[in-house]
């Protein structure tokens, strides 16, 4: 089944290339070879502000620049998320991005007394990829993935987007190139299975 893919690559530096461009990068080439139609937004090249009021994120405009990858995400099947491990979560930018873009009326409907809001971005499915320098089993069982939990039930499963699947890569500046390696290939089958 081909998909509709957006690839959100959450690194903050888009200064350089890094392991998580090189994954992002993976993970597309290998959808792309299996005929999927993938989109990008790179966080690190773009300029926002960050949400400072409710009233500006129950009423305000998503801010020039902002507007075709929030119609992107809106398009997309299936989202893949790409982020370094940051003092223990996301980086601010790529949270910023997501409070700027999951506004009511897009992600979820309107607040009202008493009521939930109706998830909007149900029918889509997430990938989330982990870079970190920890080792992945510490992140995962003393540190709880908290974040990770975060994202996924208060962010992503929020609006609707289920189901989540996770890749987490630890200890990734001891890796060795064999290794780099490993983990690209396995990124690239992801992508090619559009999961």
């Amino acid at each position: 089944m081909v998909r509709r893919i957006l690839i959100i690559q959450g690194h903050p530096d888009s200064s350089c290339p890094h392991y998580c461009h090189a994954l992002a990068q993976a993970y597309g080439d290998g959808a792309r070879d299996a005929g999927h139609e993938v989109r990008t937004v790179d966080i690190g090249k773009l300029e926002f502000p960050l949400l400072r009021t409710k009233a500006d994120w129950d009423g305000g405009q998503v801010p020039a620049g902002l507007e075709v990858p929030q119609a992107d995400i809106g398009r997309a099947e299936h989202l893949a998320i790409f982020f370094p491990l940051w003092l223990g979560g996301m980086p601010a930018v790529l949270k910023g991005f997501l409070e700027q873009v999951a506004r009511p009326g897009f992600a979820l409907s309107s607040f009202r007394e008493g009521e939930m809001p109706k998830k909007l971005l149900s029918g889509r499915s997430a990938r989330v990829v982990v870079t970190m320098g920890m080792p992945a089993l510490v992140y995962r069982w003393y540190f709880r993935a908290h974040s990770l939990k975060a994202l996924e039930r208060n962010i992503l499963g929020f609006v609707g987007i289920a189901p989540i699947n996770e890749t987490l890569i630890g200890s990734v500046e001891g890796l060795s190139p064999t290794e780099r390696n490993e983990w690209l290939h396995k990124l690239r089958l992801l992508g090619k299975e559009g999961k």
